[in-house]
């Protein structure tokens, strides 16, 4: 086996995937961002694309939290992180019963309905108090489990962070720690079911440099960016990807 990815087809869709995440992750908190793993599935499996992203993602991590240091809601992450680790065990135990069709309909069910939501709920201008405590804590265990298997648990958190209408920058700081902690958590699951061979740690590799560019060109457009064009753009893209994984799925199984 290679000790890289070679397609440079690979390369023209995880270059702008990573971009993406990086931007999300350093000024948006994410959300749009998990349009990475699916634009990369449409050339590898799921699965290795997951394991690809997850060290280039702890790299983004390290920039992402130093840039938004202290700027978090602890009370949200108390609730959040320990049932996220639930979700975690969960998406390790189940993970050898996933073959990649599966992912690819999981991961296309999972874009479709964060777009759908987006687009059909209607969001009030009133605040709302914060999530109970069950609530809180489903959300995190799902948000763990997906972002396990496909980096795709900013839909669940967001369920629970958005309506509490927090500043935009105490958002982004509470999404940016949480999901540095999941990415670090994540390393033990997936080098104990052997996701982080010599490929994939060396395809994350030469993909790495992308990793602060995109997590600084996020952090400076934090407050220049029209951010209902750039959300309504990547909802569409996430749209047709989600589309098009989910059609690959049902194909497949």
């Amino acid at each position: 086996m290679s000790s890289v990815i070679a397609d440079p087809v690979f390369y023209l869709l995880a270059i702008p995937a990573l971009l993406l995440m990086g931007v999300a992750k350093g000024g948006l908190g994410g959300g749009v961002g998990q349009l990475a793993v699916p634009m990369m599935a449409l050339v590898i499996s799921p699965i290795q694309a997951a394991a690809i992203m997850l060290p280039i993602l702890c790299l983004m991590d390290i920039f992402a939290v130093r840039a938004y240091w202290g700027r978090w809601d602890w009370g949200n992450l108390r609730r959040l992180l320990p049932a996220s680790l639930l979700g975690i065990i969960i998406g390790t135990v189940t993970f050898r019963y996933l073959d990649a069709n599966s992912v690819r309909l999981l991961l296309g069910l999972i874009s479709l309905g964060f777009v759908l939501s987006k687009w059909l709920t209607l969001k009030p201008n009133v605040e709302r108090a914060s999530p109970g405590l069950l609530r809180t804590g489903f959300w995190g265990a799902v948000s763990g489990y997906t972002s396990f298997i496909a980096h795709a648990g900013s839909p669940p958190v967001q369920v629970v962070l958005l309506p509490q209408r927090l500043n935009k920058t105490t958002y982004v700081g509470t999404v940016t720690l949480f999901f540095a902690a999941v990415n670090y958590a994540k390393l033990v699951p997936y080098g104990w079911l052997g996701q982080l061979d010599t490929t994939n740690l060396m395809t994350a590799l030469v993909l790495s440099p992308v990793a602060p560019v995109g997590i600084y060109a996020g952090v400076y457009l934090h407050n220049r960016i029209n951010e209902r064009a750039f959300y309504q753009l990547m909802y569409l893209m996430l749209f047709v990807t989600g589309s098009k994984l989910t059609y690959d799925g049902l194909v497949g199984l």
